[in-house]
């Protein structure tokens, strides 16, 4: 299956605002609010850092994720070599009764967010991680694989963005 482009729209937001008690002298407006972190970008092939793939697939339980090896719409295979991981967001559906594990492969390990990296996530929760042209290259029989650990047959939702390094 040919894809004429990719885009993705990342954002992330987590915007609190604070109302501060009434004895703060010389403020007339109390209110604080705090966006300093939010962040919204657009990519495409011609961007930097670039994305040009997406797979998006519910990893049923236990097993390794290939970003070789994975499956995209319509079923159409989507191979990540050479690539980097540009974005990425799993989820625990609050329907699974049992935390979901990810974390860098034990054969071929894809070191998404260092050496160690993990995250266990409780049913509700969700990771996003935005690479931003710093992941390492997916290179198959070398780094190219995310272990997952669930009970049975409890899906991971998972949405991965992947594009060339900069030149």
């Amino acid at each position: 299956m040919a894809f004429s482009k990719t885009t993705l729209q990342y954002v992330t937001q987590l915007t609190v605002t604070e109302i501060l008690a009434g004895n703060v002298v010389g403020l007339s407006d109390k209110t604080v609010k705090h966006t300093t972190l939010n962040k919204s970008e657009t990519k495409d092939a011609d961007s930097t850092p670039a994305v040009t793939l997406v797979a998006t697939f519910a990893q049923a339980g236990s097993g390794t994720i290939d970003l070789n090896a994975l499956t995209g719409t319509n079923g159409a295979t989507v191979d990540g070599e050479g690539l980097k991981v540009q974005a990425i967001k799993m989820s625990n559906p609050s329907t699974n009764a049992n935390v979901i594990t990810a974390t860098f492969g034990a054969a071929h390990p894809y070191n998404l967010a260092g050496a160690a990296w993990s995250v266990a996530l409780l049913p509700g929760q969700e990771f996003v991680f935005y690479g931003n042209d710093a992941t390492p290259d997916i290179e198959d029989g070398v780094a190219s694989n995310i272990d997952v650990t669930a009970t049975g047959v409890q899906p991971l939702n998972c949405c991965i963005v992947m594009g060339p390094g900069a030149a």
